[in-house]
């Protein structure tokens, strides 16, 4: 089942997402979906809270192996770097967001395996980014008061539910 993605305004994407105490059908039927949204969305991850779901679960597809991240943490975080962003919640907006440059997480995977990964690149942004939405923070969050004002137009008409992409563009990027 495809869910709808939550646009920037929607209460669900500022809370804190409650942890996995079981890993059952419920959590695995959510996961399946939540891949198949994505992979609708053109996105390379999603997070429950952008689907309405308030659990700590999120999945990343950068085009190698797909991560289902369950109960996430980043354990370490190194260097910094600035790259567009985008995000399924924010259709058609991109920013320059500054980010860690290399990340070390722990997570639960569907069997209930605790794992740890090392990552750089697209798929530490796309980490970090995945568990900011699971805390609630969006990555608007992460660009300047000044840089927030001169897209209060753009904030103004996704609040509004509409997507900034023109009706004949095709939404070709990949998104967070």
């Amino acid at each position: 089942m495809k869910y709808r993605i939550l646009h920037y305004g929607e209460e669900p994407l500022r809370e804190a997402s409650q942890p996995v105490t079981e890993i059952n059908d419920d959590v695995r039927r959510l996961v399946e979906d939540m891949f198949e949204t994505m992979y609708e969305s053109k996105g390379v991850g999603l997070a429950a809270p952008q689907v309405g779901v308030n659990l700590r679960v999120a999945i990343i597809d950068i085009g190698e192996d797909p991560l289902v991240l369950i109960n996430p943490q980043i354990l370490k975080l190194s260097g910094k770097e600035t790259c567009d962003e985008g995000c399924l919640s924010f259709p058609g907006l991109t920013e320059k967001v500054e980010r860690a440059k290399k990340v070390v997480a722990e997570a639960t995977d569907l069997d209930g395996s605790v794992y740890e990964i090392e990552a750089e690149g697209l798929l530490a942004r796309a980490i970090q980014h995945e568990l900011d939405h699971l805390d609630g923070v969006l990555f608007i969050d992460r660009i300047s008061k000044a840089r927030k004002l001169q897209i209060k137009h753009e904030l103004e008409i996704l609040k509004s539910g509409e997507s900034l992409y023109d009706e004949d563009e095709e939404e070709t990027e990949e998104t967070l």
